[in-house]
């Protein structure tokens, strides 16, 4: 399937290859979680509770304390992973790789390890309309599917509407998921994850060029705003650079504020 993707799209093919072996030649384990379950790994010791299984009851530790102990374990499951790529006009940008491109990358290692730990995966393009890209699925196959339509996607003159997106994931996923948000997040001001995170949990990846992170004065010039498609001639000098970083700094710490909440990791 990649050598008939290579022939009509050969950056795609490229990056689905380049993804598939770095997930594929590394060695993974099971996933625990944090519940308490009928799984192998020892969790934590605690005094026995009416309606608890004598079968878990450390007979070893109970007659050393005098009374009755049981072993809690962790609770082998199967992850429900939701990717939501957030593609807006700012991702058409970058000094050696598109920011999309990144972007694309990290959806595809994403799935790739979904299907090599066999858990489902489903995925949401999310922009100013949010639509389903690949339903629930462990299918090697669908992962090429999320990064052709990740890829087709025409950024441009596209902003984000955070309101529609997260009433749109909420009510669409009716399974508690770890929903990954991957994108450049420059305007944090307007996201309100808060709903979403008390029903999943959440992990906030932040896709950026280094150029965007740590600018250096270039003097006059010509940019286009890939949103509006609107050009002017600006000065990148020192005191504007100031400014700049002053901005996006104010940006992330409100971001991260948001994403501390327990249920939410940022990246």
């Amino acid at each position: 399937m990649l050598k008939t993707l290579f022939a009509s799209n050969k950056k795609l093919a490229l990056i689905l290859i380049k993804t598939q072996k770095e997930m594929f030649s590394k060695l993974t384990g099971e996933h625990t979680s944090n519940s308490r379950g009928e799984g192998y790994d020892f969790m934590e010791l605690r005094e026995y509770e009416s309606g608890d299984d004598i079968r878990h009851i450390d007979w070893i530790i109970s007659s050393k304390v005098g009374k009755p102990y049981v072993k809690l374990f962790h609770t082998q499951r199967e992850l429900n992973v939701v990717i939501a790529p957030l593609l807006s006009a700012s991702l058409h940008f970058g000094t050696s790789l598109l920011k999309k491109d990144l972007l694309l990358q990290i959806c595809a290692l994403i799935a790739y390890g979904c299907v090599k730990q066999n858990d489902s995966f489903e995925s949401y393009i999310c922009s100013d309309e949010v639509f389903l890209a690949t339903p629930r699925t462990k299918q090697i196959f669908d992962v090429r599917t999320l990064a052709q339509k990740i890829d087709a996607y025409d950024v441009l003159g596209k902003k984000l509407d955070y309101i529609q997106i997260i009433q749109a994931l909420y009510s669409r996923l009716q399974h508690k998921s770890i929903v990954f948000f991957i994108g450049d997040f420059f305007d944090a001001q307007s996201l309100n994850i808060q709903a979403l995170s008390i029903k999943h949990e959440l992990v906030v990846i932040i896709v950026r060029d280094r150029f965007e992170e740590n600018p250096v004065p270039l003097g006059e010039v010509n940019i286009t705003d890939p949103a509006s498609g609107m050009s002017a001639d600006i000065s990148l000098d020192a005191k504007a650079l100031k400014r700049y970083k002053k901005n996006r700094v104010q940006n992330d710490a409100q971001l991260q504020k948001k994403t501390t909440n327990g249920r939410c990791a940022f990246y």
